[in-house]
């Protein structure tokens, strides 16, 4: 991926140095919750199952990431070496060119509907850092916060993705997940993600086919992004597309819990299954047109 042709966004506030290692005491955001809940559902059934959720939950907020006893924490240690370095400045400006991409593409989408783009500002952070939707951890990945609309990231989480989910990497890899988040930001300027919150408020619990529309519908903003940008300024690669799909499979629901829990449950999705995924953002990439990507329908 030739990234350096976008320049960098300025719309980026740089918390790695001030951000911790997850002490002090937090509560879990919802994101976290959504996350760990098809994993902690099972011992909900069982008397044993609640207390050993019950300690999870303490020594979540005294600090400590119980995720990280079976390989999900991610240790979001600060680079030592000069290699780690330069990898880490790399890969943040990566993402401040990526973050720059989306800019100019949403601009011009909106532009042409007759609206105003308002971009969101992204977060580097490591470790640990607060925003507006409660604490936010490295174990998280990136995520986006429609409260103070902002994409928050720990960019150890593309390591974690290589490392514990085996897959392949490359930077449009990492592009694709950027542009995911991006994505739910154009959720939450279209109203979106209000409607789907207020039709869980009305169904009274958590909703996972809802919640399930609303990720895969941001892999195919996404693919759109991805079409567009490429239609301004090509900047794609042999096997950037293969680097996109391979993420996409490798974060799949049905995947991540074949690895972790070594079954599968489908009512317990969140994201969508890895052909999913990668469905909606081939559809996003081939049409680049938003009313491709309804997913509610």
């Amino acid at each position: 991926m030739k990234w350096k042709k976008w320049g960098k966004s300025r719309n980026v506030e740089d918390r790695r140095m001030s951000s911790g290692g997850g002490r002090g005491f937090r509560l879990p955001s919802l994101q976290t919750l959504f996350f760990i809940y098809p994993l902690i559902k099972p011992l909900l059934r069982s008397k044993l199952g609640l207390l050993v959720v019950g300690i999870g939950a303490f020594a979540y907020i005294s600090g400590f990431n119980p995720l990280s006893l079976i390989g999900m924490g991610g240790s979001s240690s600060a680079p030592t070496s000069k290699h780690e370095k330069l990898q880490d400045s790399e890969r943040a400006d990566i993402a401040k060119s990526v973050l720059a991409s989306t800019e100019k593409v949403w601009g011009d989408i909106f532009a042409k509907a007759g609206y105003r783009y308002q971009p969101p500002k992204m977060v580097l952070y490591r470790g640990y850092t607060h925003s507006g939707c409660g604490g936010a951890s490295a174990q998280m990945g990136p995520f986006y916060c429609p409260n103070d609309q902002k994409v928050y990231v720990d960019l150890d989480f593309f390591d974690e993705l290589k490392r514990k989910f085996g897959a392949h990497g490359g930077d449009f890899a990492e592009a694709y997940v950027l542009a995911h988040e991006i994505g739910h930001h154009i959720q939450n300027l279209q109203g979106t993600l209000d409607q789907v919150q207020r039709k869980k408020m009305g169904f009274g619990k958590y909703d996972n086919a809802l919640q399930v529309r609303v990720e895969l519908q941001a892999d195919c903003y996404a693919g759109v992004w991805a079409n567009h940008a490429q239609k301004m300024m090509p900047f794609l690669e042999n096997g950037d597309i293969d680097e996109a799909l391979d993420a996409a499979n490798k974060i799949g629901d049905d995947t991540l819990q074949r690895e972790t829990q070594g079954y599968v449950v489908p009512d317990s999705f969140t994201h969508g299954s890895s052909k999913q995924r990668m469905t909606w953002f081939l559809r996003g990439l081939k049409s680049g047109d938003l009313r491709s990507c309804n997913t509610f329908n």
